[in-house]
Parts: C-alpha cells; sequence; structure tokens
C-alpha cells in the first residue's frame, strides 16, 4: 500500500490530464470511504438512499416519475432504490393531492430524523477534511464542485435523457448556502 497520498502529475500531462487524474482519484477514494460521515453514522446510508431522500426533502412530496426525471435515472431504477425505504419506514407513500388515485412518495418522520443524522455527519466529515482551509476556499470548491457537477448532469441528460417528463432535466442539487 502507499505510504503518500496519489497526488502525482502523471508524466507530459496537461492540465485537463491532470483535472481527469485527480477526478479519478477523488471518485476512488469517495468510493472507498463513501464520504459518509463520521462516527457512527458513516457508511450507514448508501449514496443511492441518501440523494433519494435529500431529494424528497428539498423538493417535497413526489411521485416515481418526477423523482427520476429530477435525478436524471430511470424510473425503474428509482423504483427498485425507493422499495427498501418504503419497506424500513423512510419514506411513505400517500395519495396525490390532486389525483387521488396517483401515489407520491415522501419523507416519513423517521426519513428526515434519519437524513438529519446523516447530514450531520457528513458535515461534520466536511468540516474535518478541510479543516484549516479559509472560508473563501470552501465556497470556491463549493461552487466549482456544484458547476462540475451541473455540466455533469448536463452532458448525461443531453445523451441519455431519463424520461420525457416535462420536468426533466434539471440541474443537480445546489448547495444548500446556494454560495454561487
Amino acid at each position: 500500500m502507499p505510504t503518500t497520498p496519489d497526488v502525482t502529475t502523471p508524466p507530459d500531462g496537461g492540465l485537463l490530464e491532470d483535472l481527469q487524474h485527480q477526478v479519478a482519484v477523488f471518485a476512488r477514494r469517495a468510493e472507498q470511504t463513501r464520504l459518509g460521515g463520521v462516527g457512527q453514522v458513516r457508511n450507514s446510508m448508501d449514496r443511492a438512499a441518501y440523494l433519494l431522500l435529500n431529494r424528497l426533502d428539498r423538493e417535497g412530496p413526489m411521485g416515481v416519475k418526477g423523482l427520476a426525471a429530477g435525478m436524471g435515472i430511470d424510473s425503474s431504477t428509482v423504483t427498485r432504490q425507493v422499495a427498501p425505504l418504503v419497506d424500513t419506514g423512510l419514506v411513505k407513500r400517500a395519495s396525490h393531492p390532486d389525483d387521488g388515485r396517483a401515489v407520491v412518495l415522501e419523507l416519513s418522520p423517521r426519513g428526515q430524523a434519519r437524513l438529519d443524522e446523516v447530514r450531520s455527519s457528513r458535515r461534520e466529515l466536511m468540516a474535518l477534511l478541510t479543516e484549516g482551509w479559509p472560508e473563501e476556499d470552501r465556497e470556491m470548491f463549493c461552487r466549482l464542485l456544484t458547476r462540475f457537477n451541473t455540466a455533469l448532469f448536463a452532458r448525461q441528460a443531453a445523451t441519455h435523457p431519463a424520461t420525457d417528463d416535462p420536468s426533466a432535466p434539471r440541474p443537480p442539487d445546489l448547495p444548500v448556502s446556494d454560495a454561487s
């Protein structure tokens, strides 16, 4: 196992080579740790569950198609990912307010509590990872990462549209502080 961080610059690489290398290193490290937080909460919620719960919290109750469109994924994927969240009581099904025959998914009180716990743990991890960074650097990193994620989402949506839902596609969630 290497004893030094993998921050090497590939030989004869330009800026874009360095960027793609650092994105690859980030993806590997993020998957290894899941950036799930600290303490007992760390790694206790997978990425799909976190993103689904987060979207329901930010945007309120919605159907599977709306969730899929907003996340840029297929409805069948959302259905598969939501099932265990419903089974464990983190998400509940409810009648659509305008059409009682339709079903919407909403965050349950238990789901809200669990999401709050995971968010707190992840904020603590972000604080640890960026300890010693000036606030301006944290803000810039957040803005640039949001911009990068938005570009990735737009590219994915343009090349592989998830659904024909009129609300699709939408960019990924903006930071809570909306510091752009």
